[in-house]
């Protein structure tokens, strides 16, 4: 369990009362967590995944590839076509479920990761291109991550995009959202 806040008696008390009613080891300050790494300053507290992206490059063999500077090209046209060249089915949908918990702390990623995800039932060769695209960005720049500064403050900013049609498939539309809290 993680506990935090800016009050450290009332933090205390809290463990001291959940020390009561469940077995709990302080563990100290957070450093690491479920694969995500923690640091606080000063500026506020950064999460970052470093050591994931380059645990999963060097996993399929990829710690050594060229870099590129977007995670998917512009004006893609993938989709579903009769005459796609299958590939391995097995390992497109572990890469991609690799990607989805990296795009937590990667909001840089989440649109190409989402994209790709919708072809997990049956990939192309096309598609694990597309995969292989986004591992190189990564690549370009694995400390990348979430930074919430410390304000005396509260703002919220949303922003949302959407397409029409834009799945050369089934002509569906793709939205989506950013809520930027801090």
């Amino acid at each position: 369990m993680i506990i935090t806040g800016n009050d450290k008696h009332e933090i205390s008390q809290l463990q001291d009362y959940l020390a009561t009613e469940f077995e709990m080891k302080n563990l100290g300050e957070l450093k690491y967590f479920l694969g995500i790494e923690v640091a606080r300053s000063q500026k506020g507290i950064f999460l970052s995944q470093r050591k994931y992206v380059l645990d999963l490059l060097t996993d399929i063999g990829m710690l050594d590839c060229k870099p590129v500077d977007t995670p998917i090209v512009q004006n893609h046209y993938l989709g579903e076509h009769p005459d796609q060249v299958p590939t391995n089915k097995e390992r497109y949908q572990r890469l991609v479920g690799r990607l989805i918990y990296l795009s937590y702390t990667r909001p840089d990623i989440a649109y190409a990761v989402s994209f790709v995800s919708q072809f997990m039932h049956s990939p192309s060769e096309d598609h694990m291109n597309a995969v292989i695209r986004i591992l190189r960005y990564l690549k370009s720049a694995p400390e990348k991550g979430l930074m919430f500064s410390k304000h005396g403050h509260l703002n919220i900013d949303g922003y949302t995009d959407s397409d029409w049609a834009g799945s050369i498939t089934y002509r569906k539309s793709t939205s989506g959202y950013f809520t930027f809290v801090g």
